[in-house]
């Protein structure tokens, strides 16, 4: 859990910090999140999403329009903090309470009240596919 201050401050978790470094990325993402990836990781990213691809087929352009065109190069300070563009803050509807989300190599910020949906999603979704997948193994 976190907390977005008045001036769009928000303090990293000090694991991600140590995980990803200071110097950062953040970017829309997916289901109304934002992505926060060390500078050094976010090329590999990019050629994640993107299969390697430098056809700039259709897919590739929305790719890169949603998250390149969304991506923002910014510092931690001395006690971990940065500042979250308004743009990011309104895409995300991000208000006083926020989740990180460690995802290995990335991180994920959501608004608490959006995360707490999604991951009731997640579980129903989650349990259904489980069980799918039993049966399938059963055969």
């Amino acid at each position: 859990m976190g907390v977005l201050g008045e001036k769009r401050r928000a303090a990293i978790p000090k694991r991600f910090l140590e995980e990803l470094g200071d110097k950062l990325v953040i970017a829309k993402w997916y289901e109304g999140c934002l992505v926060l990836v060390s500078v050094n990781f976010w090329e590999a990213l990019l050629d994640r999403l993107t299969g390697g691809s430098r056809v700039a087929s259709l897919g590739v352009r929305d790719i890169e329009r949603f998250i390149l065109g969304s991506a923002f190069e910014v510092v931690a300070d001395g006690q971990g903090r940065i500042v979250i563009p308004e743009i990011l803050v309104s895409f995300a509807g991000l208000n006083k309470e926020l989740v990180f989300l460690g995802l290995g190599d990335r991180a994920e910020v959501w608004s608490k009240e959006v995360w707490e949906k999604k991951a009731e999603e997640i579980g129903a979704s989650t349990r259904e596919y489980i069980e799918n997948l039993a049966k399938n193994e059963k055969r």
